[in-house]
């Protein structure tokens, strides 16, 4: 993943980016492999001791990324698993430089595709960006809970100084709907592109506990449908 991210900023921006890898307490050659592409790549590392989450492990991201970042440089978000393709950062950035403010790639637009994916997680997916668009409908929004988004840096810096440590304060996998709902609060440009997921390139099981992520999501969705969509500061 690494290098197919090196290919597609060189074309993009050969001397202005950095790769923020949160290692969440992971006990392969994570942090072996990432230090020795550092010596080519400019790479920051940071490690949790153990296991916390993908709440904690976007939290920390994105406060990394808000820290080192000037308001318009854009910050691009994606997995670590290779299941992703970075080639589509180029159309992201584009779109951040056209006037959106956050660009998701979706798997729910027109040329989307999903490889690998079991059938009954493809159903609970497309079912919940269904109901969300019904209840809770945000602009230019159809993929709610894909991880791989391109935010424009200000649009970070401000969400945080709107919501403090509340902005991401989600532990599971809601995380990702929970930071879109509350940016949508914010009245800001959304777009999307359509996203190749290549979910047979996973070497590992999803650590995702689908029960609890569909309880944790419902729980989420019934509160903010109770609030009118409103977000408590």
């Amino acid at each position: 993943m690494l290098d197919h991210i090196a290919n597609v900023m060189r074309s993009l921006s050969p001397s202005g980016y950095r790769v923020i890898i949160v290692d969440d307490g992971s006990e392969d050659s994570t942090s072996k492999i990432v230090k020795e592409k550092a010596q080519r790549i400019p790479l920051l590392l940071e490690q949790h001791k153990m296991n916390m989450g993908l709440g904690a492990t976007i939290r920390r991201g994105i406060d990394l990324a808000a820290k080192s970042s000037f308001d318009d440089d854009i910050v691009v978000v994606l997995d670590a698993d290779d299941t992703q393709t970075p080639s589509l950062i180029i159309r992201m950035v584009k779109m951040i430089q056209n006037g959106y403010d956050v660009v998701i790639a979706s798997r729910y637009r027109s040329n989307s595709k999903t490889t690998g994916v079991p059938f009954y997680r493809r159903v609970l997916s497309y079912s919940a960006s269904w109901i969300f668009r019904l209840l809770l409908p945000i602009n230019g929004v159809r993929d709610y809970t894909c991880g791989y988004r391109a935010y424009r840096a200000s649009i970070i810096k401000l969400a945080i100084k709107k919501y403090g440590d509340n902005f991401i304060n989600r532990d599971g996998f809601e995380v990702m709907v929970d930071i879109l709902l509350k940016l949508g609060d914010m009245k800001i440009v959304f777009g999307e592109v359509p996203l190749i997921l290549r979910y047979d390139r996973k070497e590992n099981p999803s650590s995702m506990n689908v029960m609890q992520t569909i309880k944790s999501s419902l729980l989420l969705l019934v509160q903010r449908v109770y609030l009118k969509g409103k977000v408590p500061v």
